[in-house]
């Protein structure tokens, strides 16, 4: 079994929140204050501060304040991990499958002799 990697946990745990998918959406299009992503979402503010805090640990987004307005900005470099395990596992299936196939390509060949 590999290695449990607990950066790899954060960013899927981040992403398993439909509300915090929604806000790396809408940050996807740009930077954006906090008052503004949490209004769509009809959750009140400290409930969006913490779905915030949740994405920063993952490292996928940035904050920044200034003056009273605190600014998010989506930080896509930090999915890199996550997709390159996803590319890992796809290999592994992938193979997987190859190997499968050749299998009942064998069986099929086999029969009709």
């Amino acid at each position: 079994m590999a290695k449990h990697d607990p950066d790899l946990s954060l960013l899927f745990h981040a992403l398993a929140d439909p509300t915090r998918r929604a806000i790396l959406t809408r940050l996807a299009e740009g930077p954006a204050p906090v008052s503004a992503l949490a209004e769509p979402t009809g959750l009140r503010l400290p409930t969006v501060m913490r779905h915030l805090a949740v994405l920063e640990e993952a490292g996928l987004i940035a904050t920044a304040k200034d003056g009273r307005v605190r600014t998010c900005a989506i930080v896509p470099e930090a999915l890199v991990p996550m997709r390159t395990w996803l590319d890992a596992q796809r290999a592994i299936w992938e193979a997987r499958l190859d190997r499968l196939d050749a299998y009942v390509m064998q069986l099929v060949k086999e029969g009709e002799t």
